[in-house]
């Protein structure tokens, strides 16, 4: 990691603003959400199935898919930093009000639904943050800001995790229990809305005189909005490799969670409490590997560009499946959950700074609508999926065998698909300018880049 790129960040006063409202929304992300995971995953009353947890993700993720499209709207009309400060007090009045529905002994539909309202805000809040970043760093920092902002607040989310674990310790896993956790995570989402009110209002874009004419008609038909964010990203090929790349990434992961979760759960133990401790150091770890991969992302992306390095992560994760996954041990499963967690960070913010960099501003909201659609629907096919396929206890040579090659074969894909673009840009470059030897304009002299360059795509960026 370059200390000097990392000083330069955190020296940026407004940066340090928007970092604290992520990461104070992001540790309240984290309470809510193992709250709500340890009262329907492990509850000593509930035994889980593959069905079951398809079904439980699908409710919880689902609604950022159908969301995104809206956010991505108003992300590019309305002051973001506004959506900062609002999103999280909406989501305390959401979650008090779950906390309400749990107290009074209601935990069906109008539970989960609430629960669904809280995430899909959650969702358009974090689309906000992403679509702001380029507005309080130069491009230069981008990558150092990605990997502190994104992965820090992957890590506190695990921090939150692990305090709604401690809570739930102290004041059990019933009802009544989960509600006053609950509570205090509705406080820690008015806590992030006061943080973002430290922000200017019109600090975080968007440009209105360059976005109005763009997003009017989008504002009428959302489902146009997001077919623009679509074929912005179409024409920028780097962003759409890109985003099959983390798309694909995402499901491979989705299934292998499924399958851990039911193993901690009904194989490696069949007690509800203990799974939950052994499934709790899984998670741990996974959030270590995020730590570890932010810390490593920006100095390998140096030397290989964001595009090499998310070949080698692919190839890497098939890797990873196959000598701690087949064994199906305990043990490996911890030590995978680790070293998934790098590929899964590493892939994460090499695709978020490829996206930011090849889109306009005035698209950004609905790009990153199209992105988090993508992002959380591909999980969500994983669930069903792994419905259909892995047993009730999590165990299974067949599936994890069809990941395992199914990761290799995307890499090569990946490899070859970025390499012939690559080509056919140098190709372009050199065809306009003669042999491709140096120009001079008005701007002085340009050095076009060679095809493996390209590859690279700015990896210095």
């Amino acid at each position: 990691m370059n200390t000097g790129d990392l000083g330069s960040v955190l020296r940026g006063r407004d940066f340090r603003r928007l970092y604290a409202t992520r990461l104070t929304s992001q540790l309240s992300d984290g309470v809510f959400q193992i709250a709500l995971a340890s009262y329907v995953f492990f509850s000593p009353e509930k035994q889980t199935t593959a069905g079951k947890a398809a079904a439980a993700f699908a409710v919880l993720l689902l609604p950022y898919s159908l969301i995104g499209p809206f956010a991505g709207v108003f992300i590019d009309r309305w002051s973001r930093r506004q959506i900062l400060v609002f999103a999280p007090v909406v989501r305390a009045v959401l979650v008090a009000a779950v906390a309400g529905l749990l107290a009074a002994g209601q935990d069906g539909a109008p539970f989960f639904l609430a629960a669904l309202l809280v995430l899909g805000v959650n969702r358009f809040f974090l689309s906000a943050l992403s679509a702001a970043l380029p507005r309080v760093v130069g491009r230069e920092l981008l990558v150092m800001a990605n990997s502190l902002s994104v992965t820090s607040g992957t890590i506190i989310a695990f921090v939150g995790a692990g305090v709604g674990y401690l809570l739930r310790k102290v004041f059990g896993g019933g009802q009544a229990d989960t509600a006053l956790i609950l509570l205090c995570t509705a406080g820690l989402y008015l806590l992030a809305a006061l943080v973002a009110t430290t922000l200017r209002r019109d600090q975080l874009g968007p440009d209105l005189d360059r976005a109005l004419p763009q997003t009017r008609d989008a504002l009428g038909n959302v489902v146009h909005g997001l077919a623009d964010g679509a074929a912005h990203i179409w024409r920028r090929r780097p962003a759409a490799l890109a985003l099959a790349a983390i798309s694909l990434h995402r499901f491979l992961y989705g299934i292998t969670m499924i399958m851990a979760a039911l193993l901690f759960r009904n194989y490696f133990s069949t007690s509800a409490d203990t799974g939950l401790d052994r499934f709790a150091l899984f998670l741990g770890a996974t959030g270590a590997g995020f730590l570890a991969g932010a810390v490593i992302t920006p100095w390998v992306v140096r030397l290989t560009g964001k595009n090499g390095w998310i070949v080698l992560l692919l190839l890497a994760a098939a890797v990873i499946e196959a000598a701690l996954g087949l064994p199906f041990r305990e043990t490996l499963f911890v030590i995978g959950g680790f070293a998934l967690g790098l590929v899964s960070q590493g892939v994460k913010l090499s695709v978020d700074v490829i996206v930011q960099e090849t889109v306009d501003d005035a698209y950004r909201g609905r790009v990153f609508a199209v992105y988090d659609m993508l992002f959380n629907a591909t999980f969500v096919a994983a669930a069903a999926v792994a419905a259909a396929t892995v047993p009730p206890t999590g165990k299974s040579y067949a599936v994890l065998g069809v990941v395992i090659a199914v990761y290799a074969c995307a890499a090569v894909a990946y490899r070859l698909a970025t390499r012939a673009h690559a080509a056919v840009t140098s190709e372009r470059r050199t065809g306009k300018h003669g042999t491709g030897e140096r120009r001079t304009g008005e701007r002085g002299t340009v050095e076009p880049r060679t095809a493996e360059q390209g590859d690279r795509g700015d990896a210095g960026a």
